[in-house]
């Protein structure tokens, strides 16, 4: 083949190949509808760089009302997507319009250990403003110790009974970082604590009580197989550990 021929072929592929690279890079981003107060604070100027550097796609940052938007940020109550921040007061969710490869690479992003770090470096003069989406509070519910004990009983050790010592009958399984119930049971407020472990601590992470608790996000099952109990198997606990003697602590230590 000639040299020219040849440099012709060798121009002709080049270019196809510089189209084809081209026209993959350009596909390779986000258009991301948000707030003006996220871009106008510098936050979205600092967060999102971050994404890109580490996933090699490009965010498009437009207003709400921008119709060419693939994902939207949102604080609006009735927002249909994953809560991914809180701040101000507001929870934030990422609303994905077009599902592709790099929305979902955002998505993912957003609510990983690495995404949340970069909330959370965030700052306006020295602190930062926003943090992992809020958890609904919820609201215990008042009990009393007329449940069914012997229920109650029974419902811990199944339930309890994998992080704590219950009783005499599990003595020897739990998990050490978790209390015992009779050591438990010396706290002035151990009513309280048993009435709404539903809302303490990691409790919430697996926990459902009938028409008293939100559902899970569906984008964060638990992690461990769920504790599901109603408000009325809630007070059998209760009134079981009414009974149980609180463990003997000894005498405070005396100084001198």
């Amino acid at each position: 083949m000639p040299k020219v021929a040849r440099l012709l072929v060798t121009l002709i592929l080049f270019g196809l190949f510089y189209q084809t690279g081209a026209a993959q890079a350009q596909e390779r981003r986000v258009i991301l509808a948000a707030p003006a107060e996220l871009n106008e604070n510098g936050f979205l100027k600092f967060v999102l760089p971050r994404f890109s550097l580490k996933n090699s796609t490009r965010v498009t940052v437009v207003p709400l009302d921008d119709a060419t938007a693939e994902a939207v940020l949102s604080s609006a109550p009735d927002a249909d997507g994953r809560a991914v921040f809180s701040g101000g007061g507001e929870t934030y969710r990422l609303v994905v319009l077009s599902e592709t490869e790099f929305t979902g690479r955002l998505a993912d992003w957003v609510r990983s250990d690495a995404g949340q770090a970069a909330i959370a470096g965030f700052e306006i003069d020295g602190t930062a403003p926003f943090g992992p989406p809020a958890v609904r509070a919820v609201e215990p519910v008042a009990l009393d110790l007329e449940g069914d004990a012997v229920s109650g009983e029974t419902l811990s050790l199944s339930h309890c009974g994998r992080c704590h010592v219950v009783g005499e009958k599990n003595r020897l399984d739990g998990i050490g970082s978790s209390p015992s119930f009779a050591l438990m049971r010396t706290f002035e407020d151990w009513q309280n604590r048993f009435s709404a472990f539903y809302a303490l601590r990691p409790h919430p992470a697996f926990t459902q009580i009938t028409d008293v608790t939100p559902p899970f996000d569906p984008e964060r099952p638990p992690a461990i197989a769920p504790i599901e109990l109603t408000i009325d198997e809630v007070e059998n606990i209760v009134a079981y550990v009414a009974r149980i003697v609180p463990a003997d602590l000894g005498a405070p230590i005396q100084h001198q």
